[in-house]
């Protein structure tokens, strides 16, 4: 059975307690705060050109605060709500506390030094996501691999960091993984090529245990995982790997996140969320139901028993 894209109906802002969960540091709390003040905004037919003056900003700094990509100091929230008309104390003071929260930072902050700024986002996002659904064509998705592929993974991809930097970029990876474990975990729901499974990443006891990993995982009934088989084209479907991120809060938008070499891409707008959720669609239909994974995993453990240990990953299909 497969994960339901249902989102929740509530347009009510977080309590204190719901913040709390969300466990999305600043960047849900940002974007929460962003909708809000855009609704304000929307509702007194003021443009963004002249929500820029008040603040002695320019409308596109509107725009990044409304989409959370910024946050917002005190000051400019005030002198905002006094534009927007907000007289009411108790909810400014509210806003004025949610802004606050949103300049906090999030438990990945310690590795601020070397994280990339567009992926700091992005660790926000899937922190606070109730639903994951992602599409992967090359490798075990990040959220389900083990500690030694995923050493072996970023060692190949970064080939001149140290070993003290490849283990911390192994240990971001891991606590990432925490989200599964937690009370109320979000529905991971993942699309992987048969191709991407068969790849002794790290070699054959690294390749091993990442398939048992696997098997173990789908037990979880927040875990679906569906394989593709090379014949079905999945790469001539999807142009590559992409996460699709929703929210409970309904009134955050549902997030593609398009991850390249030295850059991401953010989409948001419907007609990219539509195209990107046909596409989904449509993998899964092809890929063999969810209930046949662990058989598919079985099998292709016991197939290739005697793959040469290759830490170099270089053995591919």
């Amino acid at each position: 059975m497969r994960p339901s894209e249902a989102r929740h109906s509530s347009s009510a802002p977080f309590s204190t307690g719901e913040r709390a969960a969300a466990d999305g540091g600043p960047t849900v709390l940002r974007m929460v705060l962003g909708a809000r003040l855009r609704r304000l905004r929307e509702t007194c037919e003021i443009s963004r050109e002249d929500a820029g003056e008040a603040i002695r900003a320019s409308h596109s700094k509107i725009s990044r605060l409304e989409l959370g990509r910024v946050g917002v100091r005190q000051r400019d929230l005030a002198d905002l709500l006094t534009l927007y008309g907000v007289t009411d104390a108790e909810e400014r003071a509210e806003l004025a506390q949610l802004a606050r929260e949103a300049s906090t930072s999030g438990w990945w902050h310690r590795d601020n030094d070397w994280l990339p700024k567009w992926f700091d986002m992005y660790l926000g996002l899937e922190q606070a996501a109730r639903l994951i659904r992602c599409y992967e064509p090359r490798v075990v998705p990040e959220l389900l691999q083990t500690a030694e592929y995923a050493r072996a993974l970023l060692g190949l991809a970064h080939p001149t960091e140290s070993e003290e930097a490849i283990e911390r970029r192994v240990a971001l990876r891991m606590r990432r993984q925490h989200i599964l474990t937690k009370p109320a975990p979000p529905q991971l729901w993942v699309i992987v090529e048969e191709s991407a499974l068969r790849r002794p990443i790290g070699g054959s006891m690294v390749w091993r245990d990442q398939l048992d990993h696997l098997l173990r995982a789908i037990d979880e009934p927040h875990i679906t995982v569906q394989v593709l088989a090379d014949h079905v084209g999945g790469p001539a479907l999807a142009d590559g790997a992409f996460t699709m991120l929703r929210f409970a809060e309904s009134d955050l938008p549902d997030i593609v996140y398009l991850q390249q070499l030295t850059s991401a891409l953010y989409l948001d707008k419907h007609a990219d969320i539509d195209a990107y959720r046909a596409v989904a669609n449509q993998l899964s239909v092809h890929a063999a139901p969810p209930q046949y994974t662990a058989g598919l995993l079985t099998a292709l453990r016991e197939r290739f028993p005697d793959v040469l240990d290759q830490p170099s990953g270089d053995k591919a299909d």
